[in-house]
């Protein structure tokens, strides 16, 4: 009976030894080999914007290299719908364990949470892991609406006759609205705001001049300026775009003028920071690459890239930057 009560004991006590490093491990104890094996299976990117444009061209080409780094599926999933939230809301409530990421323009990340009452996650619980690439917005417009030769032109045109030219844009809160709403702030024009439901309607909308003008990223609209279908006034970027040097910036006119689109690629709430560290390195490295890099330029996108810290303090700024527009503009989206 001793022997076994020995036994017995030493059993149980080596079971509680075992819990408690267990339980150590799991009360803020990281493992530092977390990423070593990482990935050894699928990882799923979600895009919350319609495939065909650029939210899902610039993942889908990372995606790709990444997927033969890792030896790995590398998917994208587009979950479409209220702005960017739903798919947002998707990866913020996937497990944190690197296997499902967001990938997504500014509106969910940066000004949702601006205009929305009330979401159903928290932008800033996201782990921020790289931004990839920006595309400047662009002010293009019909060329048999608006005769005007230069952007100084349409700023006196809509000057002395407010309310009269139309603006098309993505929809309510988009960045195309918001670049809309802080040229008429700074400018001090009046534009008629008509919504479409994504880019390409709204493309539509201003090729067969059902609308005037439009803030658009390069990256969908210039082949149609190139055709000599619309006409590109300026660029939305603080420079001229070396691709475009005879373009001038809406800047030059109206001194601090910003509106880049870019993409951003984020993991869930509480992802461990060595797989996020992972992560934000071979997409780093992704963009490096030539071939990469010239397939981005065919967006008229340019590379970002750069540390966790960087993207942080980025996304940190544009949440401010688009969080003034808004109030300054007064947009509502109930």
């Amino acid at each position: 009976m001793r022997s076994v009560f020995r036994r017995g004991r030493f059993f149980v006590g080596r079971t509680a030894i075992g819990l408690a490093l267990c339980l150590a491990a799991s009360d803020g104890f990281e493992s530092p080999a977390q990423a070593d094996g990482y990935p050894d299976r699928t990882v799923k990117i979600i895009v919350p914007f319609p495939a065909g444009g650029t939210a899902d061209a610039v993942p889908r080409l990372v995606a790709d290299w990444l997927s033969r780094k890792w030896s790995q599926p590398v998917i994208i999933e587009n979950r479409t719908g209220a702005a960017g939230n739903i798919g947002a809301e998707q990866a913020y409530r996937s497990a944190p364990d690197g296997y499902t990421l967001l990938s997504s323009p500014p509106p969910p990340l940066v000004i949702n949470q601006n205009l929305y009452p009330k979401l159903a996650f928290d932008p800033a619980k996201f782990e921020p892991i790289i931004v990839m690439a920006q595309v400047p917005n662009a002010l293009i417009v019909n060329p048999n609406n608006v005769k005007a030769s230069s952007l100084r032109e349409l700023i006196e045109y809509l000057q002395k006759n407010p309310d009269k030219v139309t603006a098309a844009t993505q929809g309510n809160g988009t960045t195309s609205h918001l670049a809309s709403e802080l040229f008429q702030l700074m400018a001090k024009v009046k534009l008629r705001h008509i919504p479409y439901r994504g880019s390409a309607p709204a493309l539509q909308g201003l090729l067969a001049g059902d609308v005037d003008l439009m803030f658009d990223n390069l990256g969908v609209s210039l082949p149609l300026v190139n055709s000599g279908k619309l006409k590109l006034l300026a660029v939305a970027s603080p420079n001229r775009l070396p691709a475009l040097p005879e373009v001038p910036t809406i800047a030059e006119a109206l001194p601090g003028f910003e509106a880049v689109a870019w993409y951003g690629i984020v993991a869930p709430p509480k992802t461990p920071k060595d797989i996020v560290d992972k992560i934000n390195a071979d997409v780093n490295e992704a963009l490096r690459q030539p071939e990469l890099q010239d397939r981005l330029k065919n967006l008229s996108a340019e590379v970002f890239g750069g540390t966790v810290e960087k993207t942080s303090k980025y996304m940190r700024e544009e949440v401010d930057r688009w969080g003034a527009v808004i109030k300054a503009a007064n947009i509502e989206i109930q």
